[in-house]
């Protein structure tokens, strides 16, 4: 084409288009010779498609063939075969009752927040932290300290969680994670009416409220305190979770502590209560 339009010369053609003289002169054909072993390639490459040149070069070997690998290199390439790249698996996502980015909480118990976090104690094993929080009230309903939590165990804590305050919540907002996807709690969601609300795929602030609540949790307790054993753990944490909701002040409820906010509202809506009483008699 650059000879045709521009008429040049060879030399600066293949200068041009960073071509040697040589590949432009002469024009490569394939052997006859290396058809059956270009098959054979092509058979390889389908029934093994997560092989490279290397791995066929010793089948063939096996097989009987002569040759050598970079034979079976060249014509592995000429012929378009290479390992196709690995897809990332598709996570299950849960079903959601209510969009997470339109659910919004105005009274206590309305929706409750799941999510986890993790530490180590001083010899290096794992601990995990389900924490439980209430959207209106702020309150840390829960943090179960484990070394491993599961589905079970995390229906476990919200089951004793609707046992000691009398009534489920009516959405439960959490990620897309393994036991929160799981049937255990989709089962739990059924049988108590709440509502589960999965938030999308690498979107930590649809849930808001509970991330913020972990943040606080690392840097007031778990950046502070170096653990020895799980039970010394379960302790500290059960220790700060009952401080942060009956002494420490929370900037979004007026520096009120949690725990005092959720018994303002709940004398607030006792008196609306015994108002619409005497208003219908």
């Amino acid at each position: 084409m650059l000879q045709d339009r521009l008429c040049l010369s060879e030399r600066r053609a293949c200068q041009i288009a960073g071509q040697h003289r040589s590949t432009q002169r002469r024009e490569p054909h394939r052997s006859d010779e290396d058809a059956a072993l270009r098959a054979r390639l092509a058979e390889l490459s389908a029934e093994r498609p997560r092989w490279g040149y290397r791995r066929a070069h010793a089948a063939l070997l096996e097989e009987g063939w002569a040759l050598n690998r970079k034979r079976v290199q060249r014509l592995w390439r000429e012929e378009g075969l290479r390992v196709p790249a690995r897809r990332r698996k598709h996570r299950r996502l849960g079903a959601s009752t209510v969009p997470a980015k339109r659910l919004r909480a105005w009274r206590p118990d309305q929706v409750w927040a799941l999510d986890f976090q993790f530490d180590q104690t001083s010899d290096r094993r794992i601990l995990k932290l389900l924490h439980v929080v209430d959207e209106h009230t702020r309150e840390a309903l829960a943090i179960r300290c484990e070394r491993r939590i599961d589905s079970d165990r995390t229906v476990a804590v919200l089951e004793r969680l609707v046992t000691v305050r009398g009534r489920a919540p009516e959405h439960i907002r959490c990620d897309n994670g393994p036991e929160l996807t799981a049937n255990a709690l989709r089962d739990f969601c059924r049988f108590s009416k709440a509502g589960p609300s999965y938030i999308e795929p690498g979107s930590p602030w649809q849930n808001p409220f509970v991330e913020s609540f972990g943040s606080r949790v690392r840097e007031e307790l778990l950046s502070q305190e170096l653990f020895e054993t799980l039970a010394e753990a379960k302790v500290l944490i059960e220790d700060w979770r009952t401080d942060y909701n009956e002494r420490r002040p929370h900037s979004a409820l007026g520096m009120m502590a949690p725990a005092r906010f959720a018994a303002s509202w709940r004398r607030s809506d006792q008196q609306i209560k015994r108002l619409s009483l005497a208003v219908d008699r």
